[in-house]
């Protein structure tokens, strides 16, 4: 099923939203991260691609892209990305967000920086509940020898 030709409003809503986000506050590159994050606790594969794929195009090295699935023990990271990162799999793991863990989101964002994390990282869920159960893949994109 293609949610955009099945229920066009639907996913039209999701695109706003998304639109919306990316033209907020919060840099475009940790967005791409955040984005890649949840997607790999997921199981995301469409979205994995489609975000590291965006992220290169944003100029994110390759060596923060790859250790992303291990960003606590990767000095590649600032301790804002780590907030947001923390946060992030928090909520895609479906655990409790601790004050402590709230707080130091708010000690690296402001208050509209924060509000966009808390969206972006619903968002993508979302997404990843519909493109995992669709069945969505990425291209192959390798070439038969």
């Amino acid at each position: 099923m293609r949610l955009n030709e099945s229920a066009p409003e639907a996913y039209q809503g999701f695109v706003e939203v998304a639109k919306a986000i990316k033209a907020g506050p919060l840099a475009v590159k940790l967005q791409e991260l955040i984005k890649i994050r949840a997607s790999q606790l997921n199981g995301c594969a469409y979205c994995v691609d489609l975000h590291t794929r965006d992220a290169r195009r944003f100029g994110e090295p390759e060596d923060r892209i790859h250790h992303l699935t291990v960003w606590r023990e990767s000095p590649l990271y600032d301790d804002a990305e780590r907030a947001a990162l923390a946060y992030t799999e928090a909520v895609t793991r479906r655990e409790p967000v601790t004050d402590e863990l709230w707080s130091t989101l708010n000690d690296h964002f402001d208050e509209k920086e924060v509000a966009n994390v808390v969206a972006l990282v619903s968002l993508i869920n979302a997404l990843n509940l519909i493109g995992v159960p669709l069945r969505m893949r990425p291209p192959n994109r390798t070439s038969a020898a």
